[in-house]
């Protein structure tokens, strides 16, 4: 403590005593004068004394002020000119009226003063310009976050270089799980003796070690087909770069040796856990599974999913015991149900309608109550033709529901069966989805993120023809005590052909397989053609709409729709189809609107250019040779530009591996 402090707190009681004393004296001096006069030169003495010591605090004092200004006002001076924060003032014109010389030393420089911003921090004028108050910056390779005081146009720099070198090298160091599964090698491998197997295997195996090794991963090989991978974050991000360029390395070496065996990878990435990055690289797994395979699946930390090559056909992998497996456990839940409501797509197509139909077959002939739900307002004219046709079979006709029918009808112990699709948000009805848990799922799609939750039963299978052929199949293994009848076997049958385009896209053996087998149960071919036949009209808009077609890079033909001219979904996917019919052209994508503030994309592929990838870019899906995606609130010239844009990264990024 300052000494004048330590002498105003004596100083205090000093003048309290005085007070007292003189009042004292005045009581005594009305009866010894004498006294009091003592008393009173006493008193002055120390009244003297008072004033002494308080003049003497005061220089004291100011002395203290005197020394701590000079000082405060150094050590200012000091730290504006010497302490490692750059302070750089501006005008107007983003010329520099004063820096201190920290700031001047990070651009190797005497002085700053008078010289301009754009010639020493270009980097700096938009920030000031946008009224941003804070951001990080590159200075001569050194790292700076910059704080900006528009008012004074004052600017703060502190050198955070070390900082962010160190949150990049945790970034880095972050753990990465993957799960490497050989896609069809237990089928690839069926026929070959031992030696044969073991030679394949080694190659894999040597091919993944030797990847292994150039990244610096950790690989183990836990099955016959299975390898779990360890790396880091940075070298995920090399393989990233790479676009995993192990796949095509796979396929094309093994391709060579007739045996073409493809990989699926899935990738755990985040702030995780080891055991929940494990989790999601497995989940992931089960995504590029559930997409025919030859590609990898990275779940992010934001719940998206990335996905990497499936740039070929899926191969026909799944086999008659899994078709019976499902078609079991599809009984079961039947039996232990009180009713089976089954719902399809947004504007169904025959695959919706006709995989519906089967179901609810399968349904009656466990017993089982069976209701399809129909959105009466949004068919297209082909399904309103087979519906018009089942009003001569009353039983079969009856169980058509609306959606609102469905919800009143609907009980936690109802089996709802999911056909054609397996997003919550193309559903007819979503509510469905949350009045009951009981809840299959089968498709014939690519699976994506958006995926209904919790099913008790999924069907997926990418390398069928349709969902029609997956049901087909289905109703092999059921219960016997009824056939199908003429209808319900053609309405199966039309989903087959609507989806394979006349057995010429898509189209396996299995295919043909499920076709033969609805034929002996009455499909009527004739009956299919009538349900597919189309109006005059309809033929006159489609064939406006293909001669806007162009041909832009090699082999993709784009066609795009008049802003005012709204075309249905149906009416532009069979433009895409006709124009992939073209000579020249490999890849087809066809635009317009579908409302007023809506514009749709259909698009067609013979399968060397992956167009579920360029429509997922966009938010859509489907399949490598079929997909789409819906634009909410692009003009049709808007979603050709940005559709141009994906395709040249699309094409870029094929042409780099």
């Amino acid at each position: 403590m300052p000494s004048y402090l330590k002498e105003r707190k004596l100083q205090y009681p000093l003048y309290g005593i005085m007070a007292v004393a003189a009042v004292l004296l005045i009581y005594i001096g009305l009866t010894n004068i004498w006294v009091a006069l003592v008393g009173a030169f006493i008193l002055l003495a120390l009244f003297l004394l008072a004033v002494y010591l308080e003049n003497k605090m005061v220089k004291v004092r100011e002395e203290y002020v005197k020394t701590l200004s000079y000082r405060v006002k150094k050590v200012g001076e000091e730290a504006l000119l010497e302490m490692p924060i750059g302070i750089m003032l501006i005008n107007d014109d983003y010329y520099i009226e004063w820096s201190n010389s920290y700031m001047a030393s990070c651009f190797n420089e005497n002085s700053l003063i008078g010289r301009s911003l754009y010639e020493v921090g270009e980097q700096l004028v938009p920030l000031i310009k946008q009224d941003i108050e804070s951001d990080i910056v590159t200075i001569r390779h050194q790292k700076f976050r910059v704080e900006i005081k528009h008012e004074e146009k004052l600017l703060y720099f502190f050198d955070v270089t070390d900082q962010m070198a160190l949150a990049r090298q945790y970034a880095e160091d972050k753990d990465v799980i993957g799960v490497i599964v050989m896609d069809n090698y237990d089928d690839a491998t069926q026929g070959m003796d031992d030696q044969a197997r073991s030679g394949l295997s080694n190659l894999i195996t040597s091919l993944l070690n030797d990847w292994a090794l150039e990244h610096g991963i950790f690989l183990k090989r836990t099955s016959s087909d299975r390898f779990v991978i360890l790396l880091n974050e940075k070298i995920f991000r090399d393989l990233e770069a790479g676009k995993f360029s192990i796949l095509d390395t796979v396929r094309e070496t093994t391709g060579k040796e007739n045996v073409p065996l493809t990989l699926s990878i899935g990738i755990g990435v985040g702030d995780y856990s080891l055991p929940e990055l494990g989790e999601l690289a497995q989940s992931s797994l089960d995504l590029a599974l559930g997409r025919g395979g030859d590609q990898v699946a990275v779940k992010l930390p934001n719940g998206k999913v990335k996905f990497y090559g499936g740039k070929t056909n899926p191969m026909e992998k799944r086999t008659r015991v899994r078709a019976r497996v499902i078609s079991h456990a599809l009984k079961e839940l039947m039996v232990e149900s009180d009713q089976v409501i089954v719902m399809g797509h947004k504007f169904p197509d025959m695959d919706a309608i006709g995989a519906s139909i089967g179901i609810r077959k399968a349904a009656e002939l466990n017993q089982i109550d069976g209701y399809i739900v129909v959105d009466f307002d949004h068919i297209d004219i082909s399904v309103q033709r087979l519906i018009e046709k089942m009003k001569e079979y009353p039983d079969l006709y009856s169980m058509l529901i609306s959606p609102d029918e469905a919800m009143e009808l609907i009980t936690d112990h109802t089996l709802l069966v999911v056909v054609d699709t397996h997003k919550p948000s193309l559903v007819i009805e979503e509510r469905l989805l949350g009045k009951t848990e009981r809840i299959v799922v089968m498709d014939h799609h690519r699976r994506s993120e958006d995926f209904i939750k919790k099913p008790l039963l999924v069907y997926m299978e990418p390398y069928a023809s349709s969902t029609a052929e997956l049901v087909t199949e289905l109703l092999e293994y059921q219960p016997k005590d009824k056939k199908l009848n003429s209808l319900e076997a053609t309405a199966l049958l039309s989903g087959i052909i609507v989806d394979t385009k006349s057995f010429t896209l898509r189209t396996g053996s299995r295919t043909f397989d499920a076709a033969s087998y609805l034929r002996t149960q009455g499909a009527d071919t004739v009956m299919v053609q009538s349900f597919l036949k189309e109006d005059l009209d309809t033929y006159i808009k489609r064939s406006k709409l293909i001669e806007t077609a162009e041909l832009y890079r090699e082999g993709i033909a784009i066609a795009s729709a008049e802003e005012d001219e709204i075309y249905n979904p149906v009416t532009i996917a069979q433009a895409a189809d006709i124009l992939l019919t073209m000579d020249q052209v490999t890849a087809s994508f066809v635009i317009s609107k579908r409302s007023e503030n809506l514009v749709g994309i259909s698009a067609r592929s013979l399968g060397e250019i992956n167009v579920q990838i360029i429509m997922e870019a966009l938010g859509g899906g489907g399949h490598l040779s079929n997909a789409a995606v819906q634009l909410e609130g692009y003009e049709v010239v808007e979603a050709e530009l940005k559709l141009k844009q994906v395709i040249d990264e699309y094409i870029e990024g094929s042409q780099e591996e």
